[in-house]
């Protein structure tokens, strides 16, 4: 029956990495190809993702390059990233176009380290409801007879460890995330 607390380990788990894609979205001052995952292009009149219509390389610290596959796209992938809510101003040269990250001030980097807060809240709201339900379970378990009071109190205890050592991560992330974001 310990399968129960492996099964909330697993979902515990993808909260992490939820919890570092949503990080990997939040400016830096550095550019980073993860800056642009969530920009959709209008490709042929259909939204699409823009990693699946360009190659988005960092030739400089504060510069990304995005090439389209179909050098026809390269206005709609511009129009996209301009109309993103990044703030930044795309320039073409060719099929490539750059995007300059702008230097971050004091009070935007502050804004950064809050949105990362809250994300990382998040994920530990995820984690939480994880180790409810499976709670849940376990007490049903020992009320309907298909455990033993002592294999529950046990597995509520591996619970309970694993619980901690996954928000510890998520705060060890979240420290990560503010130094970097801090960082000038």
């Amino acid at each position: 029956m310990s399968s129960v607390v492996e099964q909330a380990v697993s979902q515990m788990g993808k909260s992490i990495e939820s919890t570092k894609e949503n990080f990997s979205g939040i400016r830096t001052g550095r550019a980073n190809p993860a800056l642009l995952n969530g920009i959709m292009v209008d490709y042929y009149g259909a939204p699409t993702p823009i990693k699946a219509v360009a190659t988005i390389g960092v030739p400089e610290t504060r510069t990304l390059s995005v090439t389209p596959f179909d050098p026809s796209q390269a206005n709609a992938v511009e129009k996209a990233i301009r109309d993103s809510d990044l703030g930044v101003s795309p320039r073409r040269d060719g099929n490539v176009i750059h995007v300059t990250m702008p230097e971050l001030t004091e009070d935007r980097r502050k804004e950064y380290v809050k949105l990362a807060k809250t994300k990382a809240e998040d994920g530990k709201v995820a984690v939480r409801n994880i180790r409810r339900k499976t709670k849940e379970g376990i007490d049903r378990a020992v009320k309907d007879g298909d455990m033993g009071e002592d294999e529950g109190d046990r597995l509520l205890k591996e619970l309970d460890k694993a619980t901690k050592q996954v928000t510890e991560q998520l705060d060890a992330l979240l420290d990560t995330k503010q130094k970097e974001i801090m960082e000038v």
